[in-house]
């Protein structure tokens, strides 16, 4: 078998989707937010995740932002772009048009809502594969699909080299060490839980795909690439200064703070899609002092 190489290691920026007031993507914005990670060491961006509200996304908005981000980056740094679907034709058509924009790898998470089994799940992914030619990230994260990869369902798919990896979001690290276990070395693992990036870079993950680096890509770069380097004391150390933050974070569905903290911080990304709502008071406080604490934020 063809041994796979990591489509990145370090710090992946899932990116948020900027909105003009017209509530329009907003591309100008879109094109800041790049610069700014690959000049604060960002080691790739994926678009149209999580992160990016790509739920929200009309097919045409979603087709724009990846070509956007694509030709903009203009392989500065590799580019992954969110195509997962809960019908895997619509996934299929997304993954290709991102690679006939010049993507450089699909993250694809599992169908939600829909959900399947072990067994479709491998059908979903397999039948994709079959149409694209780009490495396939998969993307676990059961508290948003309600559905959650097995080991085994890692180790069959990871028998195809085009499956390059996976983003663990599941925040199971037992699950981490067996997909290491029976995968192997060159199936390439990332954490999609900032708050665990040190823990499973220790088992072995290739780096993260972070939410945070949104806000601080030189410290979310500088804690993978310590763990890179086995110097996982120092790592955890910046880790556990960004906790308050990362707590704040999440303290409501993401992307709901983070885009919120961009805005205090005066990167006007617009605002969110409905259902998601602007931050309580409660919470909002806990982010500015959160903000403050780790230097982003000028005290009032």
């Amino acid at each position: 078998m063809t041994r796979r190489e990591a489509v990145f290691t370090g710090v992946c920026t899932a990116l948020v989707t900027p909105f003009e007031k017209s509530g329009a993507l907003s591309t100008t914005r879109l094109a800041e937010c790049i610069d700014r990670q690959i000049t604060q060491g960002a080691d790739a961006l994926c678009i149209c995740g999580t992160t990016g509200e790509s739920a929200t996304l009309s097919v045409r908005e979603h087709l724009n932002a990846v070509d956007f981000c694509c030709k903009y980056t203009h392989g500065r740094v590799p580019v992954l772009a969110g195509t997962g679907a809960n019908d895997t034709n619509r996934a299929i058509y997304l993954s290709q048009a991102a690679q006939d924009s010049g993507a450089d790898a699909l993250l694809i998470v599992t169908p939600y809502y829909n959900k399947t089994t072990q067994a479709g799940l491998i059908a979903h992914y397999e039948a994709i594969a079959a149409k694209v030619d780009l490495p396939i990230i998969l993307y676990n994260v059961p508290s948003r699909t309600g559905l959650s990869f097995t080991a085994e369902t890692y180790q069959t798919l990871a028998m195809n080299p085009q499956f390059n990896g996976v983003k663990e979001a599941s925040g199971d690290l037992s699950l981490v060490a067996r997909t290491r276990r029976l995968c192997g070395e060159d199936f390439a693992v990332w954490s999609g839980n900032d708050d665990q990036i040190v823990p499973m870079m220790a088992l072995g993950a290739k780096g993260a795909i972070s939410v945070c680096s949104n806000l601080a890509p030189k410290t979310m770069a500088q804690i993978t690439h310590l763990c890179l380097t086995e110097q996982f004391r120092e790592a955890a150390e910046l880790q556990q200064d960004l906790l308050p933050l990362l707590d704040a974070l999440f303290s409501e569905v993401n992307p709901i703070p983070v885009k919120t903290a961009m805005n205090l911080l005066g990167m006007d990304v617009g605002a969110l899609r409905p259902p998601l709502y602007e931050m309580g008071p409660e919470n909002l406080a806990k982010l500015k002092n959160a903000l403050r604490g780790a230097g982003l934020l000028k005290t009032a």
